[in-house]
This record gives structure tokens, C-alpha cells and sequence, in this order.
């Protein structure tokens, strides 16, 4: 089996050891529609209603869809249009918190006895892609007639520096990451349920593997700590030595890879009946006062997570949502939580501002390095030229859009975004 490429990135796992703390409820949250892959939920409430936590206030629309529960107990107080972390607009709702938390008396464990009624459970939980993928994991979970599956994995590698959410979810809710992963043996019947985790997280890695023991079919895979470990086909491969090919489904190589995080929730929302209405969020970087993890309700500005840590150093330069390898930059800290929201980073200008590029110096790092043996450099070259049939090629499609390329680049070229540009342009070719 050929390795797979990948980079010792510095961790900066500053909150690992810390067991996240509470945020108190905030005076109004705005939860978008619009927080998953598909179709936007259809918002079911109207402004000046009372709701609790955990009620439906948005439904899934179509097949693939997420519904959306109210995250704090309240009054509706507008239903607008609003900027959301994709750079996007949505649909959005405002509840004006009570300040009680109440729960929602509809709240009930659903009734799991079969493959059909646990996929149903599963998208009435709310949860979608929690590592930031956003897919709804329904859809996901539904298998096409005629599918041999004969893995699931359980993304528990969060490779990228700095965020440490799905290491607190392995460590604080172990239980529920078993549990789930129980249930995905049982009713989608893989012939193995993987619990593939970066060796840098050995409290996590201990805990899974005492409850994974003599269990036949469930167990845990340690990984080495390289960046992109955890991204869904150098996971795949890293484990099983599958390969995806360009333009097919991982179920088409027989396996599916869910969040760890993802696995939790809705093992507890079987067990509980409380869908998707918060997150354990990594608020970190070089300029925020106290880093630490924070849970708190779906729908809460940045802002009071950054205040809640002590507030932000006066050199912030940049706010990025996720990661500082695949993140995205977000206009402002007024962005609220998602349910994809696994950390909020805020950059000191010294560690936000772009490096000045240089002319390709031919050094061949990116392509040394790259995780599915692409040639950025080649492909930079073809898309500034406007060649198609090169990016054809090259098969930039392939492309993880991990940025080891642009990490790599001794000429600091902007080679990420040049990957994500050509995609964008053989689409619109089409």
C-alpha cells in the first residue's frame, strides 16, 4: 500500500486538556435556515410566538435538508435576511431569549427499533456533517439499493491546528460516541465500525478503546498525527488502503465516514429526545485573551464567545471560522454560531496578514506533498492561461482543498486558491 502524503503542522492544541465551559445564555440568538448542504429549512414559526428549546422552528426541506430546533427559550422577534459564515445570505430567525432555558414539552426519546425508524431519528435530531462538511447525515445514512458497505468510519483525527471540540467530545461524552457507534453496526450492518483517531489524543484514544473491547465489529484506529488525516479520503485510504476515484462516492468503495461529534448527537437525542441546539466550540488564536472551549446555544454572535474568553487582543486582524488551514475568513464577529461551527479563530495582524508571493522557484514541494499526488504548481500555471482541457488533466477535481500546497510554497505562492478558482471555473465551463 503507497503512503499517503502528509504534514507534521504545528498542533497548537492549547485547550485539549481543558473540559469546555458554559456560555450564559445570551439575550437573542439568529438561527439561519440555511446551516447544511441542500435546501434551506422552511421556517414553520412566525414573529411574536413563544418557543422553548429543542421546538421545530424551521423544517427540513426535500431529501437532502436539516431541520432547525430552537436553541433558547423566547420569543420570536424577526425572521430576515442575514449574512451567514459561507459569506452568503439566509434566512434567519431571531429569538429574543427568556433567560429560563426552558425546555420544550415535546421533547421525547423517538422510538428506534429499525433501520428505517434510526435513519428517521437521525434527521429529525437536526445534525448534519459536524466537522464542517455540513451534509445532512440522514441522507448520508441512506444507502442505495444494491450498496456493499464494509466500513464506517468515525472521523475522530480533527488534524487541523488549534481545534479541539471533537477531542472533547471523544473525551467528555465517550459513552455517547460508542453508543452511536453501536447503533450504526446494528442498523446498517457494515462488516466494521472504525474509530479512526490521531495518535496526539491519548486520553481519547484510551477511553474508546476500553469500551470497544471484545466487541466484535466496533473498534479503534490510531492514527498518526499528519495534516489532512481527517479529511474523508486520506481517512478512507489511511485505514481501509481504499482509493476513491475523481467523481465517485465513497460508498462506492464501500464505506461512509461520519464526525465523531456527529455520531455523538444523535446517539443522544435517541436516548434524550433534546435535537441539535448547541455546539462545543474552540474559541482560540493568537488574539484571544483566554482560549478555551465553550458550549454554547446555536445562533450566538461570535462576539460573546470571544467576550466570554476574556475579550480580544487590540491587534486582531482576522477572524476565521474553522481552521487556519481550510477555514473560512467571516465579515464580522456579529456571524453567529452553527451547527458546523467546531471553532472560531481570531489572528493577530503579524499571523493574519498574506505573505507577498513570489515567481515558482520549480522546488516541486506541492506536488511532493500533496495528500492525492496533484501538481498545484502545473495547475496554477494552466488556470492563469485559461486552459481547460489542462485542468481536465490534471485533475484538479480531485483536489482536497486542504492547502498543504500553499503551506509548503517557499514563494508563498496563493496556490489553495487557485485550486479552489479552477474547480470553479471547469463548473462554470459545464
Amino acid at each position: 500500500m503507497r503512503k499517503i502524503n502528509g504534514l507534521p503542522v504545528p498542533h497548537f492544541k492549547n485547550t485539549a486538556g481543558y473540559m469546555p465551559d458554559k456560555l450564559p445564555t445570551p439575550f437573542e440568538v439568529r438561527l439561519p435556515m440555511q446551516m447544511h448542504s441542500g435546501k434551506p429549512a422552511n421556517p414553520v414559526v412566525k414573529v411574536g410566538d413563544e418557543v422553548k428549546v429543542g421546538q421545530l422552528i424551521g423544517e427540513a426541506e426535500g431529501r437532502v435538508s436539516s431541520p432547525v430546533h430552537a436553541s433558547v427559550s423566547g420569543k420570536i422577534k424577526a425572521i430576515d435576511t442575514h449574512d451567514i459564515i459561507t459569506g452568503q445570505k439566509a434566512v434567519s430567525i431571531v429569538i429574543a431569549s427568556d433567560g429560563n432555558q426552558t425546555v420544550f414539552e415535546g421533547v421525547a426519546p423517538p422510538s428506534v427499533t429499525n433501520t428505517e425508524e434510526f435513519i428517521k431519528a437521525v434527521g429529525d435530531s437536526g445534525v448534519v456533517g459536524l466537522g464542517g462538511a455540513g451534509y445532512p447525515t440522514a441522507p448520508k445514512l441512506t444507502l442505495r439499493e444494491g450498496t456493499n458497505l464494509d466500513y464506517i468510519l468515525i472521523n475522530g483525527a480533527e488534524c487541523e491546528p488549534y481545534i479541539t471540540s471533537d477531542t472533547r467530545t471523544m473525551v467528555d461524552k465517550t459513552e455517547y460516541v460508542f453508543k452511536g457507534a453501536q447503533m450504526l453496526k446494528e442498523y446498517l450492518g457494515p462488516k466494521d465500525v472504525i474509530i479512526g483517531i490521531e495518535n496526539n489524543k491519548p486520553e481519547a484514544i484510551k477511553k474508546l478503546n476500553e469500551l470497544c473491547q471484545g466487541m466484535a465489529g466496533i473498534s479503534v484506529h490510531e492514527l498518526p498525527s499528519l495534516y489532512p488525516q481527517g479529511e474523508r479520503k486520506v481517512l478512507v485510504y489511511n485505514i481501509t488502503g481504499r482509493i476513491v476515484p475523481e467523481g465517485a462516492r465513497l460508498t462506492d468503495v464501500g464505506c461512509i465516514v461520519v464526525n465523531c461529534t456527529t455520531v455523538a448527537v444523535f446517539a443522544e437525542y435517541i436516548k434524550t429526545g433534546l435535537p441539535l441546539v448547541s455546539r462545543c466550540v474552540t474559541v482560540d488564536g493568537s488574539a484571544v485573551k483566554n482560549p478555551k472551549n465553550v458550549i454554547a446555544p446555536i445562533g450566538t454572535p461570535f462576539r460573546l464567545l470571544f467576550d466570554f474568553c476574556g475579550g480580544l487582543k487590540d491587534d486582531v486582524k482576522k477572524i476565521i471560522h474553522g481552521g487556519p488551514m481550510m477555514g473560512k475568513a467571516v465579515p464580522s464577529s456579529d456571524i453567529p454560531v452553527e451547527k458546523i461551527t467546531n471553532a472560531i479563530l481570531a489572528l493577530s495582524e503579524k499571523d493574519a496578514l498574506p505573505p507577498s508571493p513570489s515567481p515558482c522557484i520549480k522546488c516541486g514541494r506541492c506536488i511532493s506533498k500533496c495528500p492525492v499526488n496533484l501538481m498545484p504548481s502545473y495547475i496554477e500555471e494552466a488556470y492563469e492561461l485559461g486552459k481547460i482541457d489542462l485542468l481536465k488533466e490534471y485533475k484538479v477535481n480531485m483536489c482536497l482543498e486542504c492547502a498543504s500546497c500553499s503551506y509548503l510554497c517557499p514563494a508563498k505562492r496563493p496556490l489553495a486558491q487557485v485550486m479552489t478558482l479552477s474547480k470553479k471555473m471547469l463548473w462554470e465551463k459545464k
